[in-house]
């Protein structure tokens, strides 16, 4: 159904301002129009009936898409979306019920949007059953403050809703929540490391396993490193041993007074050693 349904190809893709546009294009239907297209849909199977439908509805699932531009999700994907959910509209339409095709589109543009949301807003679920769903799209609207629910606000929430304080308490922490990376994150601007949960797992030092594999990690990196040394040239060798290597440690400005030269260009020289020790050891991996 969606495949037959298909944006058709004048229709311009090339930006969102540009769909849009192009969506306005397409005449309204009034209710006659409307309930004949649907019964040759729904009778003789017309595809180009309901492309008419789909076609004529698409403005309102753009102003539906813009409604959850506050979950941070691109309203591209968004209406995408919506349109699926218009296209299952159409397939189930009955057009003698009486009811106008935008009316009953509505749920089904909504919940399509609604799973899109629960599926993409974070990597972990934050609601996985109706209840949990029902929260996740009313807790912000019952907000009435930046901060954390007070007890009566959590029970009055729960109350409107129908449910258990508790899982107001639980859907707030949730949604307050952020993903967090398996392994930890190296930032450049910043030498501490990120607490990842890799870094909880316990790990027995007296596994041979372990130990053999720390050896050898070691032996190899300390070989890369010398055949990194190696092809370096004499005085980045030379200042990065005074810096970091030797017993006794040089400063850049002893080693500026040697060389007769600025302490910044020892420091550019150094880094610049250092940046290729880094390239060559991670090519290695």
């Amino acid at each position: 159904m969606s495949h037959a349904l298909a944006l058709p190809a004048n229709l311009s893709l090339g930006s969102i301002d540009n769909y849009i546009g192009s969506v306005n294009v397409f005449p309204r239907l009034d209710a006659e129009q409307e309930t004949a297209l649907a019964r040759r849909f729904r009778d003789e199977n017309d595809l180009d009936a309901a492309r008419q439908l789909v076609m004529a509805n698409l403005r309102f699932v753009v102003h539906i898409a813009r409604g959850y531009l506050g979950y941070g999700l691109p309203l591209p994907d968004l209406i995408q979306e919506g349109n699926i959910g218009l296209m299952k509209a159409v397939k189930r339409y009955d057009p003698d019920v009486g009811v106008r095709l935008v009316s009953f589109a509505v749920h089904w543009i909504r919940a399509e949007i609604h799973e899109f949301i629960i599926q993409n807003w974070r990597i972990v679920k934050v609601a996985t059953t109706k209840a949990q769903r029902k929260l996740f799209f009313n807790l912000r609207k019952f907000k009435n403050r930046l901060g954390w629910f007070s007890h009566e606000e959590a029970s009055a929430v729960a109350e409107d809703l129908g449910l258990d304080v508790d899982a107001v308490y639980e859907m707030e922490n949730r949604l307050a929540g952020q993903d967090v990376p398996f392994e930890p994150l190296e930032d450049e601007g910043d030498e501490r490391d990120v607490l990842a949960p890799a870094q909880y797992l316990s790990r027995s030092s007296d596994d041979p396993a372990y130990i053999i594999a720390d050896d050898q990690w070691d032996s190899r990196q300390q070989a890369r490193l010398a055949d990194a040394l190696a092809d370096l040239d004499e005085r980045s060798r030379d200042f990065l041993a005074c810096r970091w290597l030797n017993e006794e440690k040089s400063t850049l400005h002893d080693l500026a007074e040697r060389h007769r030269v600025s302490a910044e260009r020892i420091r550019q020289i150094e880094n610049g050693a250092l940046k290729k020790l880094r390239l060559a050891l991670a090519a290695e991996r």
